[in-house]
């Protein structure tokens, strides 16, 4: 139990720490959200993701390009 945590929270600090290293700060948002309608990401059956989940997708997301916000996963 405590293994997978720590994981999670080694990976969501590197992430953070890894983007202020390159100048961005994380906490600013980043678009205009005049007309945007900013969402959770989604599992693939409209579920939105909670909690640290929604840090790494977002940050997956960010780092790779991707513009969809539903996800899904091996199992």
């Amino acid at each position: 139990m405590s293994t997978t945590r720590q994981d999670v929270s080694t990976r969501v600090t590197q992430r953070i720490i890894s983007d202020l290293e390159q100048g961005v700060r994380p906490w600013l948002k980043p678009w205009r959200a005049d007309h945007a309608r900013i969402t959770r990401p989604l599992r693939h059956n409209g579920t939105p993701y909670r909690g640290v989940n929604v840090v790494l997708l977002r940050g997956e997301a960010m780092e790779k390009g991707f513009t969809g916000n539903i996800w899904m996963t091996f199992k």
